[in-house]
């Protein structure tokens, strides 16, 4: 099988192109789960504080024996630590609870722009990097005017912008600021969470067919296939390593061009990052 194929991000690391997601991986299975991922060949996990699994990455990537420098490990800002010393200390707690010195990407999970401090959160995160605690700063979830206001803000643009993005939600808009600013592309939830039919649509199975692949290989390799990464959860075994296979797939123009077709104005399955409600009080 070839390598997976890396991105170059604006701060010159490199990103591997498909990644494994631990989104609603059980803590008591994420150490096993990411374990056999990393063992079917990714180099590319992602996590967040909220997911609660932070231990069980860790736990799986020190019993790998892979190398450090061989493995990309994104973890994300929760919504209650916007404020600036706040997240100076999550971010030190997530690198405790994975037992690592530094991430590779580590971005804002939600901007919530009724909280009003997606600027300092980003703020911190370039404080951050500056102190070598995480090599790439991005965001995840922002809308496009909170997008633009941060950089405007700092003058420091992100490297990732994690979106939720699949055929039926294909973010154009989005994409097209990413273009401007020189910002990748990172689709969460790509085979259509949410929207339950996506890998039952008749486009997709139909490539998958002449292929003698599986819809969700489809949908993955149309995401490689446009220069997006591409973060695909799942425990299941097989599965996994299914997923992964998906960058042996190579797709024509005509069938690229059939899935950007799928784009529906009513694609979204998961929260409209405009409308993300204040994060509850601790305690």
């Amino acid at each position: 099988m070839a390598t997976t194929p890396t991105l170059r991000l604006r701060d010159d690391h490199a990103i591997p192109q498909l990644g494994y997601g631990v989104f609603k991986v059980d803590p008591s299975v994420a150490a096993e789960a990411t374990a056999r991922a990393l063992a079917a060949g990714y180099r590319h996990i992602d996590t967040a504080a909220a997911y609660r699994n932070e231990e069980g990455v860790g736990q799986a990537i020190r019993e790998s024996g892979i190398p450090r420098d061989e493995l990309f490990v994104t973890t994300k800002l929760w919504d209650d630590a916007h404020a600036h010393d706040d997240a100076l200390a999550a971010a030190e707690a997530s690198l405790q609870r994975l037992g690592l010195d530094h991430v590779d990407l580590y971005l804002t999970h939600w901007a919530v722009p009724a909280q009003g401090l997606y600027v300092e959160a980003w703020r911190a995160l370039i404080e951050l990097q500056r102190r070598g605690k995480v090599r790439s700063i991005g965001v995840s979830n922002h809308p496009l005017p909170q997008l633009e206001e941060i950089i405007e803000a700092t003058g420091v643009v992100p490297a990732v912008h994690q979106i939720e993005l699949h055929p039926y939600f294909q973010q154009r808009e989005l994409r097209s600021a990413h273009a401007r600013h020189g910002i990748v592309t990172e689709a969460w939830g790509p085979l259509g969470q949410g929207k339950g039919d996506l890998l039952a649509n008749p486009v997709l199975q139909g490539i998958a067919q002449a292929h003698g692949a599986s819809t969700a290989q489809v949908a993955i390799a149309w995401q490689l296939a446009i220069g997006n990464v591409v973060i695909p959860k799942s425990v299941t075994p097989a599965r996994i390593v299914e997923n992964l296979a998906a960058k042996d797939l190579a797709l024509a123009d005509e069938e690229i061009a059939a899935i950007d077709a799928l784009d529906r104005p009513d694609g979204r399955g998961g929260m409209d990052p405009a409308q993300r409600p204040l994060p509850r009080p601790r305690g």
